[in-house]
Parts: C-alpha cells; sequence; structure tokens
C-alpha cells in the first residue's frame, strides 16, 4: 500500500468513527482498569492511548483502577503471602496499609502521570473520599468492605471541569471510620450506579468470560443475567471472574444500560468497543 492509499485508509476509519464519536459526545463513560495489563507496559500504554482520544472528542472518562499485582508484589516484599478467598484479597490491618499505599502512592498517580503526558487533564480521587463501606459478613477476611453509598458529586464536578478523574477502590467504614479495602469490581459498579453512566467497561487480561478458561473460542459474546446462577453453579463463574461478573449484573439492574468485559491485551480495545458496531469481549445484559 502506498502512501496515498495508507492516508486514504486512515480517514475512511475516521469517518467511520464519526457517527459514534457523535453519539457519546458528552456521554459519562467509566472504565474500570485491573488485572495483569496493568503491569504490562505496551497494554497500559494502549489503553492510555484510548483514554486520551475519548477524552479528546468529548466523552466524559472515569477511570476507577485495581492494583492487585502490585499490591500483591508490594505484600511478598514485606514477608508475607496474598491470601484470596472468593476472589477476594483477605487484608488484616498491615495488609491494608500495604494496599491504602500501593494504590494512593504507586499504581494511581502513575495513572494520572501517564494521561496526563498525553495532554489529557487527569487526577487523583482517593475513593475513601467517595466511597462509604461497611465490612463484608466474614470476619476471617478482615477490613474488606462493601459499598453502603457512593457520593459522585466530587466526580461530577471534575468531569464538568474537562477532567479525568482516577479513582482509587478505597472506602471509609460507616460504623468505625476505618479504611477499607474495596475490590475494584464492586467499588466502580457501585459508581457507575451513582453516575448512570452510559457505557461501563471493565477492563482486564482474559477476553471475557469463556466457558472453557483454557479455550478462547469458548467466549460468550453476550450473557444474560438469567443465565449467571446457572454458570455460578456450574463453576463456569468462579474465582476472580464471580465479584466481576457479580459487579456487572448489578449494574444492569440499577438501570447501566451497557456494560462489557473488555481483554486489555488487545491493542486499542476501548476504542474497538467504543466505536465499532461489533465490539469486543463479553456484553452483559438483561
Amino acid at each position: 500500500m502506498d502512501t496515498m492509499d495508507t492516508a486514504v485508509a486512515k480517514a475512511s476509519v475516521l469517518t467511520e468513527a464519526l457517527p459514534y464519536i457523535q453519539d457519546f459526545r458528552g456521554s459519562v463513560v467509566l472504565v474500570k482498569l485491573g488485572g495483569s495489563v496493568m503491569e504490562v507496559e505496551s497494554n497500559l500504554e494502549s489503553l492510555m492511548d484510548d483514554v486520551a482520544f475519548m477524552r479528546a472528542v468529548g466523552m466524559k472518562v472515569v477511570i476507577v483502577h485495581g492494583g492487585g499485582k502490585a499490591i500483591s508484589k508490594a505484600i511478598k516484599e514485606s514477608g508475607h503471602e496474598p491470601k484470596f478467598v472468593d476472589g477476594l484479597r483477605v487484608t488484616d490491618e498491615q495488609t491494608m496499609e500495604i494496599v491504602r499505599r500501593t494504590l494512593n502512592n504507586v499504581v494511581n498517580p502513575d495513572l494520572v502521570r501517564r494521561l496526563q503526558a498525553r495532554g489529557a487533564n487527569a487526577r487523583p480521587l482517593h475513593g475513601n473520599w467517595l466511597f462509604a463501606a461497611r465490612r463484608i459478613t466474614d470476619p476471617d477476611r478482615g477490613y474488606v468492605g462493601e459499598v453502603v453509598k457512593a457520593d459522585a458529586r466530587a466526580v461530577v464536578e471534575m468531569l464538568d471541569a474537562g477532567i479525568i478523574p482516577v479513582v482509587t477502590p478505597l472506602g471509609t467504614g460507616v460504623e468505625d471510620d476505618h479504611l477499607y479495602n474495596i475490590n475494584a469490581d464492586f467499588a466502580a459498579a457501585a459508581l457507575a450506579k451513582a453516575l448512570k453512566v452510559r457505557k461501563f467497561a471493565l477492563v482486564s487480561d482474559v477476553p471475557g468470560l469463556l466457558k472453557d478458561p483454557q479455550d478462547p473460542s469458548t467466549l460468550f459474546s453476550t450473557l444474560h443475567l438469567g443465565d449467571v446462577e446457572t454458570l455460578k453453579a456450574d463453576g463456569v463463574i468462579s474465582g476472580g471472574m464471580l465479584p466481576k461478573i457479580e459487579s456487572c449484573a448489578d449494574a444492569i439492574r440499577a438501570g447501566v444500560k451497557k456494560v462489557h468485559l473488555v481483554d486489555g491485551r488487545m491493542a486499542h480495545s476501548l476504542l474497538l468497543e467504543i466505536f465499532t458496531r461489533e465490539g469486543v469481549g463479553t456484553e452483559i445484559t438483561e
């Protein structure tokens, strides 16, 4: 393909995206980032490019991020082993401090810096300013909380000012004012509901929901809420996918229209999800 053909092809892509750009301009889209894609430089750079592009064409983007790999690494460096129950991290007092420090001082500033380097006006927003939390019922999990309420006022103010809020999944206890570790999928879903977002995309290191985790061809392109309990009972939805699907289902029930599991290992997966008819990953619907 010569230079002119290449230029024409690029122009064709832009004109194809135009209706989607017009449709989503001014819409609020919440992107949850997590999994090992945050540890792979090329994947993270591609995702940051996508978010900066989305903001540049007028979309109001919110990021809620996890930090699982970085937190587990920090815990191991402290001489302890990370522990999980049903996909949720066991968080004692010492682990809670490691979680707070890693999210607020390492992961969050890195994402903000990457976006700012692309001309996107991103700012940190610590989740304990937004999320009121209550300790989950299992006492063996320590300071792991569930969201009681998400106060979205600060997020709305930032969005209206053209800022991308980058939010950590931490909460403040409604009963004890203690800091709580909240699963990032649940935190993102709670904020998506409070904002009534146009689209909620969960980006991770899997193609979506797979019937066979070892076989990408078994991807569920669409998952209906009525099938979730059966798939949980069959063991198809388990481990780290369990809180992810539960958070998606909760968001759909609360009125969020579009929820997608997106594979962050695919170059520009967010742009493919937003600006193409087919999209990628698994779409969660009623």
